[in-house]
């Protein structure tokens, strides 16, 4: 399953990662807003959002994205690495 994470911590996009990966799963990490973000969010089977480190444009960008692919989103306030395997049982639940 491929993921599109956005927002986070700098300092955590490796951990990000590594659990991604644990579970399977392909991810792309967006600490920071890229130029064309719409761009290159392609066409995952879930968006996650930590919404307490991201910037409200980058929040809007993702989500018009989602709705216009159809891309299921999930969003979550704190951005630990609990709080991602959380999301991902959920995206797992969803997509099952």
């Amino acid at each position: 399953m491929s993921i599109v994470l956005v927002g986070g911590h700098d300092r955590m996009h490796s951990e990000y990662t590594e659990i991604c990966s644990k579970r399977g799963h392909r991810v792309k990490v967006y600490t920071q807003m890229p130029t064309r973000f719409e761009k290159v969010i392609g066409k995952p089977d879930g968006i996650v959002l930590f919404t307490s480190t991201v910037s409200h444009q980058m929040i809007h960008t993702a989500v018009k994205e989602a709705k216009r692919k159809k891309i299921p989103v999930f969003r979550c306030h704190t951005s630990s690495g609990a709080s991602l395997e959380g999301l991902l049982r959920e995206l797992e639940a969803k997509t099952s």
